[in-house]
């Protein structure tokens, strides 16, 4: 399955994770994944989970791994 990045975001325990476990073809739902703030979580790919907010951990390692800086980190 094409990935643009080595990560895919994941919705779980309130938060949308990043994890670099290999997707399923048909998706991470009820899926236990390693996310990039080293937790262990079930993916809840329900429509309403890609609405929690972004795990902060997550997206600063996200970011360093696609090699793209965070936004108002000061990098232009």
């Amino acid at each position: 399955m094409y990935r643009p990045h080595p990560f895919s975001w994941v919705p779980a325990e309130g938060q949308r994770h990043a994890t670099t476990d290999a997707k399923p073809r048909h998706g991470y739902h009820g899926v236990t994944v390693r996310t990039l703030c080293s937790k262990e979580v079930t993916a809840d790919n329900s429509d309403i989970g890609w609405l929690w907010p972004t795990c902060p951990s997550c997206n600063t390692r996200a970011h360093e791994l696609a090699g793209v800086p965070e936004a108002g980190d000061g990098a232009e």
